[in-house]
């Protein structure tokens, strides 16, 4: 992918891509098989693009999030690149899609959360004077910023609203699952990372959640606390990220959640396998990461491997998603995005 070299040329001459200033750390040698299998599924990505912007649905916009990301991710200049304008159609379909009056982004929270954190990770690399231009939706527009901020709004008042002080499917819902939770954090964590207002309390309450979720074996329950829901290790890679971006690396919980993880490997999730992925790459690579050059060397091969013709990878639900995700678990290999800084 040239235009990522031309891109990281010009960081060292023009300064970082993005105003919240990640620095440009491409630590050792990446796995020969990366850069191909990136190319082929952004190549894959910006074919099946809906002509609004959105990949499936118009009401699955963390879909659309997470494979916005995968761009992002990339390298390549979000404003003059060869994908620029698949990136703003994403932002557009995204920003019009939330509901004014709520902040909601729909179609669940776990939609909600990945918007919340594919918008955040664009906030201040792109270019927003130019990101209506053309659009047929210039009358929808509103600025990422503004965005953020009623999608925020939105996740604290669901919060307050719940006793557990996580989330679920809806933002009225009274229960809470540590999966929609974490999602739903590292949105915040995110928005917060970027410099956008985000109360303390709402970050230490979710994160108390993920706790009281924690066994000091590193199992981490899905619901209603230690040993609901069976073993995941989805789970505990997501409890070991959101105690290392919310500054939680002394505690209890997330030694064990890291250990737990560290130990295994080579596991092999037999149910949604990108989550999985998605989820274990960043955690070994904030926690533990010669642990995460190990995995990801295997995980690169094995990519490889299963990747379509076409650059696709099937997913639970759909290809887009499934590539997306394939690619944001191997893209911590370029580390662009702010969110993928070591904290």
């Amino acid at each position: 992918m040239p235009s990522r070299f031309l891109v990281l040329s010009l960081v060292f001459l023009a300064g970082p891509l993005a105003a919240q200033g990640p620095s440009i750390r491409l630590g050792g040698e990446i796995p020969a098989e990366v850069d191909t299998i990136y190319e082929r599924g952004l190549a894959f990505l910006a074919r099946t693009q809906g002509e609004d912007g959105s990949w499936r649905s118009r009401n699955e916009h963390g879909i659309t999030g997470i494979c916005l990301m995968a761009f992002l991710a990339s390298g390549e200049d979000p404003n003059y690149g060869a994908h620029r304008h698949h990136v703003k159609g994403a932002l557009r379909a995204i920003i019009s899609g939330q509901e004014r009056d709520t902040g909601f982004i729909p179609n669940s929270m776990y939609h909600h959360g990945f918007a919340m954190l594919a918008l955040a990770e664009a906030y201040g690399a792109v270019d927003e004077e130019t990101l209506w231009d053309g659009s047929e939706k210039e009358g929808e527009r509103q600025s990422i910023a503004a965005t953020l901020e009623k999608a925020i709004e939105l996740a604290v008042n669901a919060q307050k609203a719940n006793r557990f002080g996580g989330w679920r499917y809806s933002p009225t819902s009274t229960d809470a699952d540590t999966s929609v939770s974490g999602c739903v954090l590292m949105g915040l964590l995110a928005c917060r990372n970027a410099g956008l207002a985000v109360p303390e309390e709402t970050i230490e309450n979710a994160i108390t959640y993920m706790q009281r979720n924690t066994a000091s074996s590193g199992f981490v329950a899905y619901s209603g606390g230690i040993g609901g829901g069976g073993e995941s290790m989805a789970r505990s890679s997501v409890a070991t990220l959101v105690y290392a971006v919310g500054h939680k690396r002394e505690t209890d919980e997330f030694t064990a959640a890291l250990g737990h993880i560290s130990e295994r490997l080579d596991h092999k999730e037999t149910a949604h396998t990108h989550y999985f992925y998605y989820y274990m790459a960043q955690a070994l690579f904030q926690g533990n990461p010669e642990a995460w050059d190990r995995w990801n060397r295997d995980h690169s091969s094995m990519l490889a491997e299963q990747q379509a013709p076409d650059g696709s990878f099937s997913g639970s639900y759909g290809d887009a998603y499934g590539t997306a995700m394939s690619l944001l678990s191997i893209a911590l290999n370029y580390r662009f995005l702010p969110i993928y800084e070591r904290f």
